[in-house]
């Protein structure tokens, strides 16, 4: 496989309930493509059809899963704007998998599918943290999974920015600001 260059691939990640789809809806209001979570759209579908590929009935199908959906996003994204956002994505899915499983997938999936150099992480910010359909696992298993994305991306050679509290049209002008060529 050869390493494709995607520096207009800008991933945006961290912790579960942290900000992560209120900021790109704001970002795709702006104008901007963005991609919305795997996860989340797998757990919309397998839900609808009374799946198993769920992260609280079996987290490692559903990891596989995101993985799978992860590259079809990357192949269907157009890089032809100035960035693309993604909810998350390949290396997320993969650290998950890996954590799950032992499985030595990061590195192989993250150094041929790159994204922008500076990865935004959402800190745990338990105040707008909630539960709901989709999200049913608690703030602790939330901050776990920060944990270990803060040490996979710089693993990879990413710049870890992590994004301040602060509102989300801020949050979004610190963002594009940290991104100006």
């Amino acid at each position: 496989m050869m390493a494709i260059p995607m520096e207009d691939f800008v991933a945006i990640s961290g912790c579960s309930g942290g900000g992560k789809s209120t900021l790109l809806a704001e970002l795709r209001r702006r104008g901007f493509p963005t991609i919305d979570e795997p996860g989340r759209r797998i757990v919309v579908e397998e839900l609808k059809r009374n799946g198993r590929a769920l992260p609280w009935v079996d987290a490692v199908a559903f990891a596989r899963l995101a993985i799978e959906v992860s590259l079809a996003d990357r192949a269907a994204a157009e890089a032809s704007a100035p960035w693309v956002f993604f909810d998350r994505g390949l290396i997320d899915a993969a650290a998950a998998l890996e954590h799950l499983t032992g499985e030595r997938v990061i590195e192989s999936l993250g150094s041929v599918y790159r994204y922008n150099k500076r990865v935004f992480l959402a800190p745990p910010w338990p105040e707008i943290y909630t539960l709901d359909e989709e999200r049913r696992h608690g703030l602790a298993e939330a901050v776990a999974e920060y944990d270990r994305l803060i040490n996979v991306y710089p693993s990879l050679g990413y710049e870890i920015h992590v994004l301040p509290k602060v509102g989300v049209a801020e949050r979004v002008d610190w963002i594009l600001n940290s991104l100006v060529r």
